[in-house]
């Protein structure tokens, strides 16, 4: 693989914080990132450090992640403050890739994660995708 790590970076603001999305209690967590908003940011880079390694027509999708919080508690100001995760490639087995990844902000480590992500073709991806919305009377748009 011609990267080691990739990196994604998010500024994280009030609609992207538990206490916006009703997840801490009341005035618990003022700033503190909802999980969803970490772990999105663990994919975003890993999914980054995959591209070097997929050929035409294919993409990458997850398959697993298991993530552990480093920080149960972080207070920022309320301008916010910038979540970091980085990607690390720690082998392949077939089609499946694994990294492990770490997410920061300004406090330092806020969270951790082993992920797998395998490899598809994006032509046979679309095609189960749209039997699969035919038979389920669901319409796909694509």
């Amino acid at each position: 693989m011609k990267y080691r790590t990739a990196e994604a970076s998010l500024r994280v603001m009030p609609p992207d914080t538990a206490e916006a999305t009703h997840q801490s209690p009341e005035g618990d967590l003022q700033v503190v990132p909802t999980a969803s908003r970490m772990i999105e940011l663990m994919e975003i880079a890993a999914s980054r450090l995959m591209k070097s390694r997929l050929g035409d027509g294919e993409s990458s999708v997850a398959v697993a992640m298991n993530v552990t919080y480093a920080a149960a508690s972080l207070r920022h100001p309320q301008g916010g403050s910038t979540m970091r995760a980085v990607a690390a490639y720690h082998g392949i087995a077939g089609r499946l890739h694994r990294f492990k990844i770490n997410a920061f902000d300004e406090s330092g480590l806020i969270g951790t994660a082993e992920h797998t992500r395998a490899v598809v073709v994006e032509r046979r991806l679309t095609s189960v995708a749209r039997r699969i919305a035919g038979e389920s009377g669901m319409l796909l748009l694509m």
